[in-house]
């Protein structure tokens, strides 16, 4: 029976591992096409996406251009095309600031502990009970709608994220034996952080920062929805939901297609992290 049961855990282990590789291969060419086609879209569209055709309006897909027009008779691909770079790069840049804000909390924390942690803490409590889209509609009241709001909503909410991600993966790095060595050789606590605990600990930031920019996707998208997001006529996914909302009857591809780009991207990310995460984490290479 034994070389049966061995028999049997390997093949779940092939399995498993080949299902690892295979979020990571399916996450990487996702995100890949996705950034491609935000890149691209800085260099040509088929047609300009605030050019509009009025004698065209709501075509269907095939009928007049790949994906057919909007009530105002402007390309749907060029507006999915630009909104992609739209939505990518205030993502990026939201988790960016986010997830430095957050990292440099979380290793003060794990650092210093005592008052500065429990404050930290309570902070990050305090941030997490209030939604970003909330928090992005106090910022519309005193900023105006626009990337900038946009952007400060999704980074707030995305420090105490990483805040916690950072402490928790710290703490542990501060029990290894590299770093008591290091405090025995009288480094302060600054030189340990930066010099042996950020490096051991790298590999937990990058994977929650790319779970993070699908989540962050998504929030743009709520927050162009609401009327907070970029000013027309910069195209996002967000806004065309909201603008297909009249139409869903007449024209329901103006709904169908972005609404399946933010999918498409959030499930690109989310296999991304999933990826990296097996790839990175020696506990389950070794599985």
């Amino acid at each position: 029976m034994a070389p049966v049961v061995a028999t049997e855990i390997n093949v779940r282990r092939r399995r498993m591992r080949l299902t690892r590789r295979m979020n990571l291969v399916v996450g990487t060419v996702v995100v890949g096409l996705l950034v491609a086609v935000a890149l691209l879209s800085l260099v040509w569209t088929p047609l300009p996406p605030a050019k509009m055709q009025i004698i065209h309006k709501l075509q269907p897909p095939f009928s007049f251009g790949l994906l057919g027009t909007d009530q105002f008779g402007r390309d749907v691909l060029s507006m999915l095309m630009v909104g992609c770079w739209n939505s990518l790069s205030i993502a990026v840049v939201a988790v960016a600031i986010g997830g430095t804000l957050g990292a440099i909390a979380g290793l003060s924390a794990a650092a210093f502990r005592g008052v500065f942690e429990s404050l930290l803490m309570r902070i990050c409590d305090v941030i997490f009970a209030l939604p970003p889209i909330l928090s992005a509609m106090m910022l519309g009241a005193f900023l105006g709608p626009g990337r900038l709001t946009a952007i400060i909503a999704i980074a707030t909410f995305m420090i105490p994220v990483f805040a916690r991600v950072t402490l928790a993966s710290a703490l542990q790095a501060w029990s290894r034996d590299y770093v008591l060595a290091a405090r025995a050789l009288g480094n302060t606590r600054f030189t340990i952080s930066v010099r042996h605990v950020l490096p051991n600990i790298m590999s937990q930031i990058i994977v929650q920062a790319t779970i993070q920019l699908g989540l962050a996707v998504l929030t743009e998208a709520g927050l162009s929805f609401l009327g907070l997001g970029l000013a027309p006529p910069a195209p996002t996914w967000g806004r065309m939901l909201a603008d297909a909302q009249t139409y869903l009857a007449l024209a329901p591809w103006l709904a169908i297609l972005p609404g399946l780009a933010i999918a498409l991207c959030v499930f690109g990310f989310n296999m991304l992290g999933d990826g990296l995460r097996d790839l990175l984490d020696p506990r389950e290479a070794s599985r």
